[in-house]
């Protein structure tokens, strides 16, 4: 049940070129706060000028944080980046995705995950969880080229592969990138995160990154998952040894930058979602910074 049809397969298409090469990956976006609205309508209407192709919206986001930066815009796709199983109901999902469809067809997307057990009370059998959920969807009318899933391990990738439109990974290296490309094969979206830190000083640099990483330290998904290509607990300590900020953070001047975001594509990569670390609040919208990715990337 819910396995891939080739109708899926060229919406997966579709899918990339719609959200193009880079899109803007932000907690920020998806604040309920109504005073915030209008700075939400602006900041997206800015970053589909600068010419990204998407916005994920992070911090468990759900449908309905996607409708003012929608409305805001005329083709940027928007997705959830993730919205957390545990969270919200698939019912309930389905119903709010049909209600956004109906009035702007094809502009989101529904990005899912499992979150950790950390953070979730529910947590359990993450992988038969999130089979389930999928199940209700399909149910529900959500088609399968409409949904990314959060995948690390091979299972996950496998699932994105098998009963949705692909993966957009978190918190990843480009080998795990190329290893996902060859679970997914050619046709899925492969969508990953990745942290951009726009400052040249190793050591200034590296302390924002490590301020940024803590949380996600603290986390066995994410652990494990960078544990499978050769890091080490005293990778993990003190807050991340420079070996793996340097793998999962882009930083220094443009051309290293550049560089390193170049890197996800040749790894496999379709899409890039670029979460921008500036040593700030998490909620905030960093539009500067966002403007000066843009120039580096043109």
């Amino acid at each position: 049940m819910g396995d891939v049809t080739d109708t899926d397969t060229d919406r997966a298409g579709s899918l990339k070129e719609a959200v193009g090469r880079y899109g803007i990956w932000s907690i920020g976006l998806r604040s309920e706060d109504p005073a915030r609205r209008g700075e939400l309508a602006e900041a997206a209407a800015e970053l589909e000028e600068l010419g990204f192709g998407a916005l994920w919206m992070g911090g468990s986001s759900a449908v309905r944080h996607a409708v003012p930066l929608i409305e805001a815009t005329s083709r940027l796709r928007v997705a959830t980046g993730i919205q957390s199983i545990w969270q919200h109901e698939a019912a309930q999902t389905a119903t709010h995705f049909a209600e956004l469809e109906k009035t702007h067809p094809g502009r989101f997307f529904l990005g899912l995950g499992v979150s950790h057990a950390k953070l979730a009370r529910e947590y359990r059998r993450p992988y038969s969880a999130m089979v389930d959920y999928l199940d209700a969807l399909d149910t529900a009318g959500v088609p399968a080229g409409r949904r990314v899933l959060a995948a690390l391990g091979p299972k996950m990738l496998e699932l994105s592969r098998d009963r949705a439109a692909g993966s957009h990974p978190y918190l990843v290296t480009t080998e795990h990138t190329a290893r996902a490309r060859g679970i997914l094969g050619d046709a899925p979206l492969l969508a990953p995160e990745t942290k951009v830190v726009l400052d040249r000083d190793p050591d200034s640099a590296r302390a924002k990154a490590r301020d940024s990483l803590a949380l996600y330290l603290g986390l066995p998904n994410y652990t494990k998952a960078l544990a499978q290509f050769g890091f080490t607990d005293d990778d993990f300590a003190g807050g991340g040894s420079d070996r793996l900020v340097d793998a999962l953070f882009a930083w220094g001047d443009d051309d290293r930058i550049r560089a390193r975001l170049e890197s996800f594509h040749a790894a496999g990569a379709d899409h890039v979602a670029l979460q921008v670390i500036d040593g700030g609040s998490r909620g905030a919208l960093p539009r500067a910074a966002w403007r000066r990715l843009a120039e580096l990337l043109r």
